[in-house]
């Protein structure tokens, strides 16, 4: 199974950090945020990852050249101005071949063992779900009996983590340019076709200098 990590975004709540540096490239106990995720990769025993980039794309691509030091093969989709999460996948799908794949958002960290994902389940999509973090305390989606489902009334939502396993059939009927994920995936719930489980461990989304902190925090007391 292939990975695709997205690294196209601006990062324009970190700014000056982002103003020079790429935000998957911005550092968090001394290695940038894009490493955590190769090396969590690679270790999962994935070798062949997809990354998407728009913003000083090109400092991406000569940090992390061809991944060779990591143990795996990396193939770039560049982007020009930044197509969105659906757009952005849909341009790497030739690079991503015909079966399902891993997705992960260059700008989380986390501890997640993505060993699990190599057993897709048989729908189009399978999410990983988080415990809402305090800003985002209305959370996404609910998780009913292992189906994923737009938010309902009385049942306690979860946050998107930013990880998940698609199948290339979720873009069937798109078209190249610029759109979002999101009204994909709450199509193919409501046909039944979304997977998720529960995030175990810590995850964090960094969007702000304050996440940042909360990360090196992290880092530092696991050392």
């Amino acid at each position: 199974m292939k990975a695709m990590i997205l690294a196209a975004g601006k990062g324009e709540r970190m700014r000056p950090l982002t103003l020079t540096t790429p935000k998957p490239l911005v550092r968090a106990g001394g290695v940038p945020l894009i490493e955590y995720h190769l090396r969590a990769l690679a270790a999962a025993g994935f070798s062949e990852i997809v990354i998407n980039h728009a913003w000083l794309g090109q400092q991406i691509e000569d940090y992390l050249g061809d991944g060779s030091r990591y143990g795996i093969t990396i193939q770039y989709s560049p982007e020009g101005e930044p197509l969105e999460t659906g757009g952005g996948i849909f341009r790497a799908l030739p690079l991503l071949g015909d079966d399902a794949f891993v997705v992960v958002n260059g700008d989380i960290w986390t501890d997640y063992d993505f060993s699990v994902l190599h057993q897709p389940g048989a729908g189009l999509a399978h999410l990983v779900l988080a415990d809402n973090p305090a800003h985002h305390p209305a959370g996404d989606f609910t998780l009913v009996d292992g189906h994923v489902r737009d938010g309902q009334p009385g049942i306690t939502t979860l946050t998107y983590s930013g990880i998940a396993v698609l199948h290339p059939q979720l873009f069937d009927g798109c078209s190249d340019g610029a759109f979002k994920l999101a009204p994909l995936l709450r199509k193919a719930m409501a046909d039944g076709q979304v997977t998720g489980e529960r995030l175990k461990g810590q995850w964090v989304d960094v969007g702000t200098h304050e996440r940042l902190a909360e990360v090196e925090a992290l880092i530092e007391a696991s050392r």
